[in-house]
């Protein structure tokens, strides 16, 4: 049956409500993790804060010629190998499993992205200033958000804001968060401190005005190593499309990839889809789009076999696929 409900996730709430709640909270834990000394690097005191404690390598007591070496690297492979072993280890089994959900679900600067993405495009009528053919004045639900310039007055004020925010965040990372806040409020920031402050805001600046995208995209290393694990399972959880109903799409405007925060094309197969971050809006545009329509969706989160199915597709044996026995199979090229 089909339904004009948004997807709903635990609990009888919406899957974008939850997500922007998972948002939220790591949005406040970012901000308030320095402050509250649960991490960061104090670079005063050369070394990391986690929780509260001083987490050094233990090489305080060691005396060359009077501590045995073992003990220096028994320290090191226990306080600094060993934890990003199992760091590294966490993020990549979750990638490998459900792919960039970090990015999607709980990532600062994606939150970021997502916000300047809306109020953009209500100011050109898309969601990035690169974006091309597009009909973007249609929403899911069938209304229209007409492009109004004035709205630069709000994009341009707003990622500056938040470029000056993030530089000033990361700051609180690496000297204490006391020191800085107390220092801007004073205006008596150090020279060092006032040129890391002006060249952080400025790049950020820029990349959330023009590349936002493109850094998530390309440039950001932990996305990368995300997307590199999950496209390595081909049996992961992935957007699948059911293409043997792909006519349905043409009383469609392609407004899952108009919604797309990626801009990346929801319809095309798992490769083309590398920096996919499973926020899933494609999927309940779709469902918004096909309220109308018995079948319900085309889009949806699929894994195991289904998602086997999608990863195995190339662009062309995507393009004739054909039902057989009721199942969709790929012809062989």
């Amino acid at each position: 049956m089909s339904t004009t409900k948004r997807h709903r996730g635990p609990g009888g709430i919406a899957v974008q409500d939850w997500r922007r709640c998972t948002q939220l909270t790591f949005f406040l834990l970012f901000v308030f993790a320095p402050i509250l000394n649960i991490f960061r690097l104090d670079l005063n005191l050369k070394h990391f804060i986690l929780f509260g404690w001083d987490w050094t390598l233990g090489l305080e007591h060691f005396v060359p010629g009077k501590t045995p070496a073992w003990q220096a690297v028994q320290a090191i492979f226990l306080r600094a190998i060993l934890p990003l072993l199992g760091l590294a280890s966490a993020v990549i089994f979750i990638s490998w499993k459900w792919g960039r959900i970090y990015c999607g679900w709980l990532c600062p600067h994606f939150s970021i992205v997502e916000t300047i993405n809306r109020t953009l495009r209500k100011a050109i009528g898309k969601q990035s200033i690169w974006d091309k053919d597009m009909q973007p004045s249609r929403n899911p639900d069938g209304s229209h958000t007409y492009p109004d310039a004035l709205w630069w007055f709000v994009v341009l004020p707003l990622s500056l804001l938040c470029a000056m925010l993030w530089a000033v965040i990361l700051l609180t990372y690496l000297l204490p968060p006391a020191e800085i806040y107390d220092r801007l409020w004073h205006a008596t920031l150090t020279r060092n401190q006032s040129i890391f402050l002006i060249a952080a805001s400025l790049a950020f600046f820029i990349e959330f005005t023009l590349a936002r995208h493109l850094f998530c995209r390309y440039a950001c290393a932990l996305g990368l190593f995300q997307s590199l694990a999950w496209m390595a399972n081909k049996k992961a959880m992935v957007i699948g499309f059911q293409r043997h109903r792909a006519k349905d799409c043409a009383s469609c405007y392609s407004a899952c990839d108009h919604v797309c925060p990626m801009r990346l094309q929801a319809r095309s197969v798992k490769r083309m889809m590398f920096a996919c971050v499973q926020c899933g809006q494609c999927t309940d545009a779709c469902s918004q789009t096909q309220s109308h329509n018995p079948d319900g969706k085309l889009l949806e989160w699929v894994n195991l076999a289904q998602a086997e199915s999608e990863a195995a597709l190339t662009g062309k044996q995507a393009r004739v696929i054909r039902i057989h026995h009721g199942r969709t199979t790929a012809p062989k090229v």
